[in-house]
Parts: C-alpha cells; sequence; structure tokens
C-alpha cells in the first residue's frame, strides 16, 4: 500500500484539529504518514497515532525559518523517496502555496479548497460560493491535495507513528524569504474560526460595534465568532474574523448568521456548513434561500432568548 504524506499542522507542540482530518482522509488512499517541521512532541506523536498515521517524519526545525519555499522541498523529496501516492495539506493561505510548489517540484497536479476525497483520488470542490460542486483528479504524478478544514469527519484508527528524522538540502534559492519575527494573536478560549463546530457571525444588523450579543451566543454553545464583510469594514470587529470570498472559509457542524443579508461574497464563504440558521428582520434576505432554519425577527431580540433557553438547558 502506497504512503499518503499529511502535513502536520501543530502549534506550540499540539496537533491541530485539521490534521486528524487530514490523516483520516489519507486512509482512504494509502497508508498515511505524517511529515512533522520540527521536533515532534510525544503528546503531538500519540494524537497523530490515534488518528492513524503508521510514520511521522520529522524534519529540522529551521525549515521554518523561512517562508514556504523549503517546506515544499522537504515533501517533494519524501514523496519521491516513498513513492507517495498524494500529498495532503490543509486548505490555508500558507500551505496552498506550499502545494503549489510541491506540485511543481514533483512535476504534478494540485486541487485545491477541496471538500472530500475518495479513494481513487477524485476530489470534490465547491464552487460559485457553493452553488456547485465539481469533481476532479489530478492525471499523473503524486496528486498534491489542500482539504478545507471540518469537510472529513476525523475517525479515530490506531497507528504505530513511527517516528523517523529525515534531512532535506534546501537550495539558496528556496531560503530567499525569510521569517523575522512572528506575533501571536489573542485567541482567547473560543476555538479557532475555521476549525469550529460551531461558528455564530455577525453583521450589518448588529447595527454597532457592540458585538456583546454575538459573543454571548457564541460563548454558550462553545462556538467561535465571525463576521461579515460589512461589520468588518465598518470598524466593528477585527478583519482576522471576517468569513466570505476576501477572508476566512468555514464549514461548520452549524453555522449561525445573526443579520447576515447573504451576499454571494459572504456566502463563498460559508455555505458548505452543514447546517445554517439565519436570524434577519428582511424576509427577503438572500441567506434564507441557503438556510436550513430561518428566522425573521430582530436579532437583539431572537438571540439573548436563545441564549437563555441554552443555558437553561446546560
Amino acid at each position: 500500500m502506497a504512503e499518503v504524506l499529511v502535513l502536520v499542522d501543530h502549534v506550540d507542540g499540539e496537533v491541530k484539529k485539521v490534521t486528524t482530518e487530514l490523516l483520516t482522509a489519507a486512509r482512504r488512499i494509502g497508508e498515511p504518514s505524517a511529515v512533522w517541521v520540527g521536533e515532534a512532541s510525544d503528546s503531538g506523536t500519540a494524537k497523530l497515532a490515534e488518528y492513524g498515521a503508521q510514520k511521522v517524519y520529522t524534519a529540522p526545525a529551521e525549515l521554518n525559518d523561512y517562508v514556504v519555499a523549503p517546506t515544499a522541498e522537504l515533501l517533494a523529496k519524501l514523496a519521491r523517496d516513498t513513492g507517495a501516492a498524494a500529498v495532503l495539506v490543509s486548505a490555508t493561505a500558507q500551505n496552498k502555496e506550499v502545494a503549489g510548489r510541491t506540485a511543481v517540484k514533483l512535476g504534478s497536479g494540485v486541487l485545491t479548497d477541496v471538500v472530500d476525497v475518495s479513494a481513487d483520488l477524485v476530489t470534490d470542490h465547491s464552487i460559485f460560493g457553493g452553488a456547485m460542486v465539481t469533481k476532479a483528479k489530478v492525471r499523473s504524478g503524486a496528486a498534491v491535495v489542500a482539504v478545507r478544514p471540518n469537510s472529513v469527519p476525523a475517525e479515530p484508527q490506531a497507528g504505530e507513528a513511527a517516528v523517523q528524522a529525515v534531512e532535506v538540502e534546501v537550495p539558496e534559492a528556496a531560503k530567499g524569504a525569510r521569517v523575522v519575527e512572528r506575533v501571536a494573536q489573542e485567541q482567547g478560549e473560543r476555538p479557532e474560526l475555521t476549525e469550529a463546530a460551531i461558528v455564530v457571525s455577525g453583521g450589518r444588523g448588529v447595527g454597532s460595534d457592540d458585538f456583546t450579543v454575538v459573543e454571548k451566543l457564541a460563548d454558550s454553545l462553545g462556538a467561535a465568532v465571525g463576521a461579515s464583510r460589512a461589520a468588518v469594514d465598518a470598524g466593528w470587529y477585527p478583519n482576522q474574523f471576517q468569513v466570505g470570498q476576501t477572508g476566512k472559509t468555514v464549514s461548520p457542524n452549524l453555522y449561525i448568521a445573526l443579520g447576515i443579508s447573504g451576499a454571494i461574497q459572504h456566502r463563498a464563504g460559508m455555505q458548505t456548513s452543514k447546517n445554517i440558521v439565519a436570524v434577519n428582520k428582511d424576509p427577503e434576505a438572500p441567506i434564507f434561500e441557503i438556510a436550513d432554519f430561518g428566522v425573521v425577527g430582530d436579532l437583539h431580540t431572537v438571540a439573548p432568548q436563545l441564549t437563555e433557553e441554552i443555558g437553561k438547558r446546560k
């Protein structure tokens, strides 16, 4: 069975949820092998083993001192050396660039913003703001696949996770861009937006920079907070929480849109959510076209009632 390489997303030694989803997808194709840039932590290795990684390739941490190119060199080398069937990465902005560079080095193809992948490496893509799903396949070589978070349900399956250190010779051309500083954003206790199982987003209907009504509902559900472009452009909420075509793409199990009209720009970032609940005063708002459940009403009345009811059931 051919190996399938999975690039590990990790923060402070802890494996991010999207990596467990990638390992689950990789098991459909072949034998999952995790690729960890830096020294793998014991807890991280245990998590990789829990989700089926048979091997864990560790590369020198100094590869992280440069921007994307050395990681692509590493993945390409491992794919050639192991005869890997595919390389899977998360569909973040950075990793999509890694994917493109890796595919060029392998002379294969890259598939981005994938929402599902089959055993024969046919991938599903949500396009046109989620209005259509297309299928694609790389015609030759090891496919490089960037999968959206929350697209493949993570399913545990024990693996050996045998750790194996690897070295890669990085050409000078790949060291042209160096990371000079990293600034950690305050995350708080809420889950990361792109990985959250539940997202509560506020839009123009919030009416001001007081997002308390949105945040209280999110906190009652253990959810992440998002915002529409209109709310971000108005300065009501930080731009790192923007959901949409020019913001972040989310695909949670539950997406609650408060006071969001549902313009195509916003729908492009959340239409693949499993369940969509919309609250809007305008019964003709486009968001109701894609909502599974809709409430025509003032979010400042509906959301606090919902928050109160959730609190009663805890």
